[in-house]
């Protein structure tokens, strides 16, 4: 850690918005060549304050100093050209563009007042190789990229700008494993240059590797400062959440769950992405998808919903033959599924709408009568699930863009659980939320299981696979390799059986 003058001083920073108070004299200082985890659950302040510094929103009160000097920033642009540059976790590139525009879109390269194509691809190629990320072509249309890849990209487009303050909001949530190490790369090596890094994350061994001070707030205000290694996770997480942290998950039936399953499918494929895929899942049952990312656990979970055209196999719902031709037929009421999708953002909310819409988006049928909304139950269905997630929100009318990251995931699930599901297909559902969100929802998916719903979750959390899954069916290739059970259900096993090697493990 280079010692010093900070960079960057933020003090008595608050910010209300309407009767809610994201930030109260809330401080930070950050040390030029130093990564500086930002910690807390979300709705903690925490994207709030790195939005007051990036120049996103304006702070109702407080100082930001830079380089000794006191600034303000009206524009996230202004933050920007004084070296302020953020990667959020809601991306911000442009679908429909390719990867070179987004990348040089804010300060392209010009010629006789003209862009300079030429000099932009060279520029887009610089910052993909800085970000790690040489395999993206700077010519491909964003769209047709991965969400990882598009996280690549927006990483890329931060670098362009030559930071010298770089801000990670959850920057590498939707990374699969190997992108994220070249991330961690690319971050060590901006410090050594003499970068000041911002790091947010709820992944705790991400911290552990990277940070060298934390911060850490709670109700929108600074709880502690303290250096990296100094303090246990579980010390860390008390400091979070206010209170003592235990019994992360719920505990587990002792009994197996029998009789005709919920959900069987035999032999499905598609695409050569999905190779004879046979499973059962019983009324009762959490069965985890395991392996490494994108070996087809995806692809599964959307097949299984009806999304994918061209799938071949069989499915059988509580021993019916069914073919699922669309998420409309697989949501039916003789079916009962749900799907909680990768990425709320896109797929699981309309942000500009109020929280009460997209909670009764999906399940306008169990609230009209005659294609008429019956108001009073609507407002009933609102407000029994905000309280039975326990959903932060200060009005069922606000946009649910208003609330904090780990809330948007909740009105996911709650939108889903008003139309009262048998079978809940979860993508990944705890990416990006903070712990006591964590919490509340492995206690949530125990609760449904044990009234009788059938649970297929995917995770990329190896904690999470073995704390919540009574089973956990590890895919490789497209295939199911390994199937884990009770005690065998070990970070060691998920691993050897995730790389296809091992004990079990079988091509």
């Amino acid at each position: 850690m280079v010692q010093g003058q900070p960079i960057l001083t933020m003090k008595g920073i608050s910010k209300r918005y309407g009767g809610v108070l994201a930030l109260k004299d809330a401080d930070l200082e950050i040390m030029p060549g130093s990564i500086h985890a930002v910690l807390g659950e979300n709705g903690a302040g925490k994207s709030t304050l790195i939005k007051v510094m990036s120049g996103v929103v304006t702070p109702d009160e407080g100082t930001i100093t830079l380089d000794g000097r006191q600034v303000s920033f009206a524009t996230p642009a202004a933050a920007n050209a004084a070296g302020i540059v953020c990667v959020f976790q809601e991306l911000s590139l442009i679908p429909d563009l390719p990867v070179a525009d987004n990348i040089g879109i804010s300060d392209p390269p010009k010629r006789f007042g003209l862009i300079d194509r030429t000099a932009q691809r060279k520029l887009a190629e610089h910052a993909l190789a800085d970000a790690g990320a040489s395999d993206i072509h700077p010519l491909a249309l964003v769209k047709d990229l991965s969400l990882s890849r598009r996280q690549m990209v927006e990483i890329a487009k931060a670098l362009a700008r030559k930071p010298r303050v770089l801000i990670f909001d959850e920057a590498t949530s939707a990374l699969t494993a190997a992108d994220v190490e070249k991330v961690f790369s690319v971050i060590k090596r901006l410090r050594d240059n003499g970068t000041a890094l911002i790091y947010i994350s709820h992944r705790m061994h991400e911290i552990a590797e990277l940070a060298d001070h934390c911060t850490v707030f709670r109700n929108g205000r600074k709880i502690a400062t303290y250096k990296a290694g100094t303090k246990t996770d579980t010390e860390v997480v008390e400091l979070m959440i206010g209170r003592e942290y235990r019994n992360v998950f719920p505990p587990k039936p002792q009994a197996a769950p029998g009789g005709t399953p919920a959900l069987a499918c035999k032999n499905l494929s598609w695409a050569g992405t999905l190779n004879d895929i046979s499973l059962a899942l019983h009324p009762g049952e959490v069965i985890g998808l395991g392996g490494l990312d994108g070996q087809g656990q995806r692809e599964l979970l959307l097949a299984l919903f009806g999304v994918l055209r061209g799938v071949t196999g069989s499915v059988e719902i509580n021993g019916k033959p069914e073919t699922l031709r669309d998420p409309s037929k697989a949501k039916q009421a003789g079916i009962g599924m749900a799907l909680i999708p990768e990425d709320r953002k896109t797929e699981g909310l309309m942000l500009p709408m109020s929280i009460g819409e997209n909670l009764c988006f999906s399940a306008l049928g169990t609230v009209s009568s005659r294609g008429i909304i019956d108001r009073q139950r609507e407002s009933a269905r609102i407000k029994e699930m905000i309280d039975l997630l326990s959903i932060k929100v200060a009005s069922p009318d606000l946009p649910v863009s208003s609330l904090s990251g780990g809330n948007q995931q909740k009105v996911v699930i709650a939108k889903w659980l008003m139309n009262g599901p048998r079978i809940v297909l979860l993508n990944d559902p705890t990416r990006g939320i903070d712990v006591g969100t964590k919490q509340e929802i492995y206690t949530l998916l125990r609760r449904l299981a044990d009234s009788g719903v059938a649970i297929l979750f995917y995770s990329t959390d190896y904690d999470e696979l073995i704390g919540c899954c009574d089973r956990v069916l590890v895919m490789y290739d497209g295939s199911i390799v390994r199937e884990l059970e009770g005690s065998a259900i070990t970070e060691h096993a998920l691993i050897s059986s995730a790389l296809n090697i091992g004990e079990g493990a079988h091509a």
